[in-house]
């Protein structure tokens, strides 16, 4: 049988703001993307939500980006390899501290927002990121898109990795996501995001923004759920999935 991973991004919230509805989305998914503090989330909000995903039983990963509070993490910062790989090893030490506290394992790291599409194009930002993901710990997976450099990186480092599919994003020919700047770069069909998720699961292709058919590797699907309506978005993906024989499975059990 077919397994796949879907994981979605949790604990934005951040001291009197919530965003998102993460209890409710974690009935549907298997990994959770748990904010760190830079991008959203603060210590509150971190302890909470890994409690959340423990009683769910939905694995649990870091979601580290740059320390841009006001862009959420969507705004290109220029940084040293040394800068990149403390700012991954500081966030998501702190939520494996949470994680060591409530008695789970931290699964996986994810990078957030611009940290990950940069990534994706450089290979020494990727190769930083991986240098910080081995410091936290060797066994941690990290989270990417298909045939990224930060595929290459974690390759090159020894580093457990994952490839990342998007739900209601589109693709640029190259296989790297469409910028949120660009019109049309997210998907509000529900219907045309859930056919491509099963073609990309079944089939492991995608169709580019221009046409053209993209191979990625489907390891895991990122959904969204931060309203109502995403919220029936998640459970028609997962039931999608489910009717066309796919088992929705963490991380650690595909790897």
């Amino acid at each position: 049988m077919i397994k796949v991973d879907l994981n979605c991004d949790m604990g934005e919230s951040f001291g009197r703001y919530t965003l998102g509805l993460d209890s409710q989305v974690a009935e549907y998914i298997s990994s959770a993307n748990i904010a760190c503090g830079f991008h959203a989330g603060d210590p509150v909000t971190m302890e909470k939500t890994v409690a959340v995903m423990k009683e769910k039983g939905v694995a649990v990963g870091a979601h580290p980006g740059f320390p841009d509070l006001l862009g959420f993490g969507r705004r290109n910062i220029a940084v040293t390899p040394e800068e990149a790989k403390a700012y991954i090893q500081y966030q998501a030490g702190a939520l494996w501290a949470f994680c060591v506290s409530s008695g789970i394992t931290l699964q996986h790291i994810k990078p957030h927002g611009a940290l990950y599409n940069m990534a994706g194009k450089s290979y020494e930002l990727s190769d930083a990121i991986c240098k910080g993901v081995k410091l936290v710990s060797k066994d941690l997976i990290l989270l990417g898109l298909s045939g990224s450099e930060t595929m290459k990186a974690a390759e090159d480092n020894g580093v457990k990795f994952a490839c990342e599919v998007f739900a209601d994003r589109e693709y640029e020919d190259d296989g790297s996501l469409v910028a949120r700047s660009k019109p049309n770069a997210v998907i509000k069909d529900e219907e045309k995001a859930i056919e491509r998720v099963v073609k990309m699961v079944l089939h492991h292709k995608v169709t580019s923004v221009n046409g053209k058919e993209i191979e990625i590797i489907p390891h895991s699907v990122c959904v969204h759920g931060d309203n109502e309506k995403a919220l029936e978005f998640v459970k028609n993906i997962r039931r999608a999935l489910s009717e066309n024989g796919v088992e929705i499975a963490p991380l650690g059990e595909i790897l």
